[in-house]
């Protein structure tokens, strides 16, 4: 399912820095209403990103736009976008880098307890591992963060905790 509408990038006052698309409801309702749903994010046909809708509490919805993407699109203030939504039906919400593939193959524990952890902790280790560019660093930070997931209590697994901190 994929539904279009045009929006503008707005700023969220009481998160210093955060820009946004705002959602209207109709398309949250569209989508199926629920705000725990991952998506395909296209903006004016150029630039396309895994995302997540975020309640605004007034049945709207929010998706970060970061300064990258908005550079990327040349942004210029009160512009409008047209922004198409797809439902993401991947495993994890996002593509799951080989090294970690491989790690999580051969070792029950860290798959199971990788897979026991909720979905935003999952995404969390994912994008940990695909922020560097060297397969030797995303194998060196999927071994380090499996272990350390290994080492913490069912139920103890924060974000700093994963991250060995």
């Amino acid at each position: 399912m994929s539904v279009t509408f045009k929006s503008a990038i707005h700023h969220l006052e009481h998160l210093a820095g955060t820009r946004y698309l705002l959602v209207p409801g109709e398309i949250v309702e569209k989508l199926g209403g629920s705000f725990s749903i991952r998506l395909w994010c296209t903006v004016n046909e150029k630039i396309k990103w895994q995302c997540g809708l975020v309640a605004l509490g007034t049945g709207d919805a929010y998706i970060s736009i970061n300064a990258q993407r908005i550079k990327q699109l040349k942004a210029k203030a009160d512009e409008t976008f047209d922004v198409a939504l797809e439902v993401d039906d991947s495993e994890y919400g996002l593509e799951v880098p080989e090294e970690l593939k491989e790690l999580l193959d051969q070792d029950d524990e860290g798959n199971s307890r990788f897979n026991q952890l909720v979905a935003g902790k999952r995404r969390f280790i994912i994008r940990h591992i695909t922020a560097v560019k060297s397969s030797q660093l995303r194998i060196e930070r999927a071994v380090t963060l499996i272990k350390n997931l290994k080492r913490l209590p069912i139920g103890k697994e924060g974000f700093k905790e994963i991250l060995g901190k």
